[in-house]
């Protein structure tokens, strides 16, 4: 039995860190994203291959599409609580965030991404215990009632 297009099929997340975009777009075929969801504030990267353009490209050659949700990223006073190691700091500033109206609008969006598709949360940490990611994760999972699974690449 086939699903209908309004459900959605898989929820994963990945971050960049200690990676390769080799490394970094196997993870992703691996597991069959066929959409990845940058929810850095900032999709800038001096790493080679992950930032907006090239990242859109590099996966795009793999047949997964790209979409930079901005209003979703961690805000300035977010990403350096989480530069400090300070991950309670980061989470009460990103619930907060949450709670502007581009985000509640990014969010909206994202679920109705999320329908139907094999959707892949994009940002940097490594691990998702460190990173925003998790949070929306979880009100995805919570909004469309299916698990998430967090992706981790090989390292370099």
């Amino acid at each position: 039995m086939t699903r209908p297009a309004t459900t959605p099929t898989a929820l994963f997340t990945i971050g960049y860190e200690q990676t390769t975009p080799f490394a970094f777009q196997d993870a992703l075929t691996g597991a069959g994203v066929d959409l990845v969801v940058d929810v850095r504030a900032v999709a800038a990267s001096r790493r080679p291959g992950f930032s907006k353009t090239a990242l859109a490209a590099g996966i795009a050659e793999h047949g997964i599409a790209y979409v930079h949700l901005k209003a979703l990223g961690t805000p300035k006073d977010g990403r350096l609580a989480a530069r400090s190691g300070d991950h309670d700091a980061l989470m009460r500033i990103y619930d907060a965030h949450l709670a502007t109206a581009p985000a509640q609008a990014a969010l909206e969006e994202l679920a109705d991404l999320a329908r139907g598709r094999r959707l892949c949360l994009l940002c940097y940490e490594r691990h998702v215990e460190g990173c925003h990611r998790l949070r929306l994760a979880q009100w995805l999972c919570e909004r469309l009632d299916l698990p998430a699974r967090h992706l981790v690449a090989a390292p370099f």
